[in-house]
């Protein structure tokens, strides 16, 4: 049986018609930069993740450079955050010439551990301590960091705080969304995102109309009027196109999200019948709504072999994130070295996603989780 880690096909036959007429309308329009489909989405956004703005722009990525320049982050500021995370987290604060402080991870929920970072911002010298400037937590797999007791540190040390969403559209804590739990939420609608575009396409929420005006201003190369810079921005214009196909599926999200949540249940069924809860850790359920953007494992020896043996088996799997930042050859100059932050070290070695897309079977996650006991079955012999 093959059993791929996602398959998008499966999810474009089930709104081909509306994709190719809204795009269709927009070829015919000839309105490919901004426009009422960007607007659209825009209100649409905002409206489901619970802010008063949104605003448009090109990637995940972009999301996070522009909420940094929107805060005021610029070169010799420091941006606390988490070394387990896609590079984008840290990479957008070294592009804008900023330091990524790190602070370690909570083993359970994968995300930035609010007692880490106390400590890691106790133990910084005064001068450092004085040029933090924002905080930027990221709701990794799906699951919302812990954010009262982050927003109680950022308060104490004035600091902006810019959620790294990017995997946790519809995500909940505490009862808010995801993109409502900081001054601004950075989103990815890279494809195999649970809200994915035909492409790289991304967006930034928030509660301020001032800062929804100066993202706007910034997205547009810091002009405004047209042609007249105050400040400095760039081209991070998300495409009309993009924004077009995104207002089809984002109707389809909440169904889509329960597709996902179903199969995590599932999944925990499963393990438990196979007696597998000693040898594989589950995704942790806090009770806050969790999107499963990722189904991520943890399998505390042979996790490479597994996932070896998994692949001759036809079944698709990935690594997020064999390297933790603090590690990676690019921040070497950081001075950081290996046990430096144990818990995001240990998920980076032990941890595996499985296939969890709506679409996906009960029987193919049967096999998936057989195929997990055969292993385990035939190492103890």
């Amino acid at each position: 049986m093959n059993v791929p880690l996602l398959d998008l096909k499966l999810q474009y036959q089930t709104i081909k018609d509306e994709v190719l007429r809204v795009t269709e309308e927009l070829y015919a329009s000839q309105q490919f930069i901004l426009g009422p489909e960007v607007e659209k989405l825009e209100q649409n956004v905002a409206a489901y993740c619970g802010t008063g703005f949104a605003v448009g722009v090109s990637s995940g990525t972009d999301a996070l450079i522009i909420s940094l320049m929107a805060a005021g982050v610029g070169a010799g500021d420091c941006v606390l955050t988490s070394p387990y995370s896609f590079f984008a987290t840290a990479g957008a604060i070294v592009r804008l010439g900023a330091v990524p402080v790190f602070a370690d991870i909570d083993p359970a929920t994968y995300n930035i551990d609010p007692g880490s970072a106390t400590e890691v911002v106790k133990a910084l010298p005064e001068t450092k301590r004085k040029r933090l400037k924002a905080l930027i937590p990221v709701h990794l797999y799906g699951q919302c960091a812990d954010m009262d007791p982050l927003d109680q540190l950022a308060a104490g040390l004035e600091l902006t705080v810019i959620e790294d969403a990017a995997q946790a559209i519809g995500a909940e804590y505490q009862g808010r969304r995801a993109g409502a739990l900081g001054a601004m939420g950075c989103f990815s609608f890279f494809p195999s995102k649970n809200l994915g575009a035909f492409g790289d396409a991304g967006l930034v929420t928030t509660d301020s109309g001032q800062r929804a005006e100066r993202l706007k201003i910034l997205r547009v190369h810091g002009a405004a009027p047209k042609y007249h810079h105050h400040v400095i921005g760039g081209n991070f214009r998300i495409d009309a196109l993009q924004a077009a196909i995104l207002n089809v599926k984002l109707s389809r999200l909440d169904a889509w999200t329960a597709g996902r949540q179903a199969n995590a249940a599932r999944y925990r069924s499963l393990f438990e019948k196979a007696g597998l809860l000693d040898l594989v850790g589950l995704p942790l359920a806090t009770g806050h709504r969790h999107v499963y953007n990722q189904y991520v494992i943890r399998v505390a020896k042979d996790r490479d072999r597994l996932r070896d043996h998994l692949a001759r088996a036809g079944i698709g799997t990935e690594i997020y994130y064999p390297v933790p930042l603090h590690l990676q050859a690019c921040f070497a100059d950081l001075g950081h070295k290996a046990g430096d932050f144990p818990e995001s070290e240990k998920a980076a070695a032990q941890t595996l996603a499985l296939p969890i897309f709506p679409e996906l079977t009960a029987e193919q996650q049967a096999y998936v989780v057989e195929c997990i006991k055969v292993f385990f079955a035939e190492k103890r012999l």
